[in-house]
């Protein structure tokens, strides 16, 4: 009888075993290697003299995890950038300057208001008081006439809310919610609100067709039917006596708000349109003195009008200005008129668009001027400063348009003046203009 072959036996069973020792060296190594990833380091490694802690790891997970998704700050620069306001935490949807000139109000989705000092716009620093909207924000702000109180439109209540302010003896302010809110009367969301300069009588306009008029205890004196299929935006005049609106149709419609002579309302009546558009209107502005309005229509245009005119006696709006802006054709588009109505700025999307009314021709063109669609623009009253939101942040723009119209304004009334005091007057203003000009690199030569 023939024997096994017993060291071949005994070699195969030396492999077998070198080969699950490997295997098991192997497992080890990973389970090891597992295990300082998670503990952050060598297993049984102490930090510092203490155990490490394991949670450790996760918690900086986590912090990472929170400033990564956080939405980086839009970079904006420009050599007629002035200023930008930033102290909001959420996107700015509205701003309003108080018609002494010393306050901007904005309004945020982080439950805040911001009241900006205007005489800080040109200094480093950029002071600003703060008003909680409890359990709500606004998407709407405007001041009171007299400055010592301000109304929003709550975004989830569908209503107005009034604050009022309260100077303390450190210079600040301190800001109360009145006890109710105005009732709920609106059936499509809202697209503007505003309160009358004589402060006898607050404007809310909804997206149907609907604009409303209350007094100031929140009662509603007078309902208007624009009967425009919808309303694009509405807004009071500044001598308070019009409340004008667009939408869907190719015209401005305006009314009058009519007071008695002890201050009591009496009716809302039509006074005029304005004529001419052969598409919707997305906006429209008054001057500061509401003797001209503009407006921008679907049709790729907008235009100026001269609005002091007899409406009781039929007489309609003269137009002084088309100029063509193709912007408008594709996309909506806001409008602010600078309180002379010599410029007029034009914003699409994240850009602003500057043109001198006079001439009809741009000026200055902002690209990019904000990371989010622009929701608002606005002249301060001095008409120095173009204002404009539409992120977390307020950016001011020098008005170089505008001091261009004063040179050219003051020159031509130079050469027709006589008296040598009204002569002297004008080639002052004409110096500080073109001073400005020369300050900002912008003075033609």
């Amino acid at each position: 009888m023939e024997l096994p072959q017993i060291p071949e036996l005994m070699g195969l069973s030396l492999l077998l075993g070198l080969l699950a020792l490997m295997a098991t060296a192997a497992v080890a190594r990973g389970w090891l290697r597992a295990k300082e990833e998670t503990c952050g380091g060598p297993v049984g490694q102490k930090a510092n003299g203490f155990p490490p802690d394991k949670s450790l790891k996760s918690k900086k997970q986590k912090h990472q995890r929170i400033r990564k998704e956080k939405p980086q700050q839009h970079n904006f620069t420009h050599r007629l950038l002035a200023a930008a306001l930033k102290s909001h935490s959420g996107n700015i949807s509205c701003m309003d300057f108080s018609s002494n000139g010393k306050y901007l109000a904005t309004c945020a989705d982080d439950r805040t208001i911001r009241i900006w000092s205007t005489k800080d716009f040109l200094q480093r620093e950029h002071r600003s008081m703060r008003a909680n909207v409890e359990l709500d924000h606004a998407i709407l702000v405007r001041f009171s006439p007299d400055c010592r109180a301000f109304i929003v439109w709550l975004a989830s209540g569908d209503t107005l809310r009034v604050f009022k302010m309260t100077k303390r003896e450190d210079g600040g302010y301190t800001f109360t919610a009145t006890p109710e809110d105005f009732p709920k009367r609106h059936k499509a969301p809202i697209v503007n609100i505003g309160i009358a300069d004589t402060g006898k009588f607050i404007m809310t306009a909804s997206s149907d067709t609907t604009i409303l008029i209350w007094n100031l205890k929140g009662q509603v004196l007078s309902t208007i039917n624009t009967n425009q299929m919808n309303n694009t935006y509405a807004a009071i005049s500044p001598c308070s006596r019009f409340v004008a609106s667009c939408g869907f149709t190719p015209d401005v419609k305006v009314w009058e708000v009519c007071f008695g002579k002890k201050g009591e309302f009496q009716e809302v009546v039509r006074a005029f349109e304005l004529k001419g558009h052969s598409a919707a209107v997305h906006f429209f502005a008054f001057s500061n003195d509401s003797r001209r309005m503009a407006s921008v229509s679907k049709d790729g245009t907008w235009k100026l009008w001269d609005t002091d005119v007899e409406y009781k006696k039929q007489q309609d709006p003269y137009l002084l200005r088309t100029g063509r802006f193709e912007e408008a054709s594709t996309t909506s588009c806001r409008l602010a008129l600078s309180p002379d109505a010599q410029v007029l700025a034009l914003a699409s999307g994240s850009s602003i668009h500057l043109y001198n009314t006079r001439r009809g021709e741009k000026e200055e063109c902002f690209e990019q001027v904000h990371g989010e669609c622009i929701t608002d623009l606005s002249f301060d009253i001095t008409g120095r400063l173009l204002a404009s939101c539409g992120d977390r942040a307020v950016r001011l723009l020098h008005n170089t348009p505008g001091y261009r119209a004063v040179v050219e304004e003051m020159q031509g009334l130079l050469k027709r003046a006589s008296n040598e005091s009204t002569r002297q007057r004008l080639q002052q203003q004409l110096t500080q203009a073109q001073e400005a000009l020369k300050s900002l690199g912008a003075l033609k030569k």
